[in-house]
């Protein structure tokens, strides 16, 4: 038996490279923001150019420790890492591709120039140019040349040049690269979050730029707002490792102002990003999914769960290279499957609250009732305005306003209006334009009610017993005030 040296094509490896994982813009982007972490990095710059298309480059700067020529070797040479190896907690990489797949998936060369204890030097790619396994080394004059600011002490600086994955060929319109950008720009905000809106105890904040303009954290779990439930943390072992958890249910959409529900929602919506939202070593890999272990509904879509893995389990987590995604292990399926359901309790009790002034006494207008498996709304016929409008329209015409009732209950919408609430919630309209418009509703309406009552306070009183008074008590007030003067 004879053994030989079968090495791969140069070309046709680094080529294959180009769809090692699922990446895009994003994507690619956090696997270079990966490495300046690990690289103890503190500011992290991004700078985009479009330059007519043909002329893009991207660089991806950062103050980091930087490497020396041995370290940029190693850090260039594909498959850099044994992905079985033992590795420091805080490392985001995995395999040792990360840089040239993510790279590659985007550009056809990439540059890499670095500096450590004031020394730089750099090291090229160029996927036109690479028989041989043939890298182009720099030394510190030619490297610092092809910056558009200097390194001084240490840090690292990756470019991308001839982004012909980016650019479509070099067919993209400077209207739709700056869309990529932006988009990237917003998962890179949820991806690095926990980074980005440093956790008290947790170190140092992360500074991340586009173009000069300092990136926020995108909160999926909007902490920030007092009407976010949080449950009580929980955790198990796996392989001798933690796995922390904690739910969060998130407040009512009604609760939260347009740009926090629109960047609770993500591109996919409120609802799709229910589930799990797994992180390793803090840094999100996959979000909005529940493996497979329940179905995304109404009542579970306002709970998101955070759940920290550490890097030791990322065989069994099975952590692709472009760490987009995850699988379950099987030996938690049974125990997460239990805990979704305590969790999605909470979630369905916020929701349910919502509707549960439907059946809140005669001041609903609308009740809610269960026959045979089948739900129904209807007008509440106890409700005072309703008595009201049956007593002045005479028995006569009594069977004509129940008829129409039951014509405007048979005709509810639903459909469209789940849909509507599903895409664009804050655009429904839930009640009055504005205060003047209900000012005038709230004097017509009051004063037929007048006469039951003897004073205002009875009035005022029976009148914030229903929704629409008590939520305007103010006009309500003011409108009884007058109706009493």
């Amino acid at each position: 038996m004879a053994r030989v040296n079968n090495p791969p094509d140069a070309r046709a490896m680094m080529t294959t490279a180009r769809s090692f994982g699922n990446y895009d813009l994003a994507a690619a982007l956090a696997d270079l923001i990966d490495n300046s972490i690990t690289a103890e990095a503190s500011s992290i710059e991004i700078n985009c150019d479009y330059g007519g298309g043909e002329g893009c480059i991207l660089r991806v700067r950062d103050n980091g420790k930087g490497m020396s020529p041995s370290d940029l070797r190693a850090a260039m040479r594909p498959a850099s890492k044994n992905p079985e190896d033992d590795r420091s907690p805080d490392d985001l990489g995995r395999f040792g591709w990360g840089m040239k797949s993510a790279s590659f998936s985007q550009c056809r060369i990439l540059t890499v120039v670095t500096s450590q204890k004031g020394k730089v030097h750099g090291a090229r790619w160029n996927l036109d140019d690479i028989d041989d396994w043939a890298m182009d080394e720099f030394d510190s004059s030619e490297s610092q040349s092809l910056l558009t600011a200097p390194l001084k002490g240490k840090g690292t600086e990756v470019i991308w040049e001839n982004c012909d994955r980016l650019t479509e060929g070099n067919k993209i319109e400077e209207t739709r690269f700056n869309e990529l950008v932006v988009s990237a720009v917003k998962k890179l905000s949820l991806i690095f979050h926990r980074y980005l809106s440093v956790e008290k105890g947790k170190g140092k904040s992360l500074k991340l730029f586009l173009n000069g303009t300092r990136i926020e954290a995108i909160d999926p779990f909007c902490l920030s707002n007092p009407a976010t439930i949080p449950t009580a943390p929980e955790s198990v072992k796996v392989a001798g490792q933690k796995i922390s958890m904690q739910a969060y249910t998130l407040p009512h959409y009604s609760k939260l102002n347009r740009l926090e529900y629109e960047e609770a929602g993500g591109e996919e919506g409120y609802v799709r990003n229910q589930g799990f939202y797994v992180y390793r070593n803090q840094r999100l890999i996959i979000h909005g999914t529940w493996f497979n272990l329940a179905k995304h509904g109404e009542l579970s879509k306002l709970v998101r769960v955070q759940v920290d893995i550490p890097n030791s389990l990322d065989e069994i987590w099975k952590i692709t290279v472009d760490k987009s995604d995850a699988q379950l292990p099987s030996v938690l399926r049974s125990r997460m499957k239990q805990l979704i359901e305590k969790f999605r309790n909470s979630s369905s009790k916020v929701v349910r609250s919502k509707g549960a002034r439907l059946d809140r006494g005669t001041g609903a207008v609308w009740t809610r009732s269960v026959k045979d498996g089948v739900i129904r709304f209807s007008i509440n016929r106890n409700h005072s305005l309703v008595k009201q409008l049956r007593k002045e329209a005479g028995k006569p015409n009594t069977g004509l306003v129940d008829q129409i009732f039951k014509l405007v209950e048979s005709q509810i919408p639903y459909d469209s209006i789940a849909i509507d609430l599903a895409s664009k919630p804050h655009s429904v309209n839930r009640g009055f334009s504005d205060r003047d418009e209900f000012y005038v509703f709230a004097q017509k309406t009051l004063s037929m009610l007048q006469s039951k009552f003897e004073s205002a306070d009875e009035l005022l009183a029976h009148a914030l017993t229903m929704e629409l008074y008590s939520s305007n008590r103010s006009v309500v007030e003011e409108v009884i005030g007058e109706l009493y003067d």
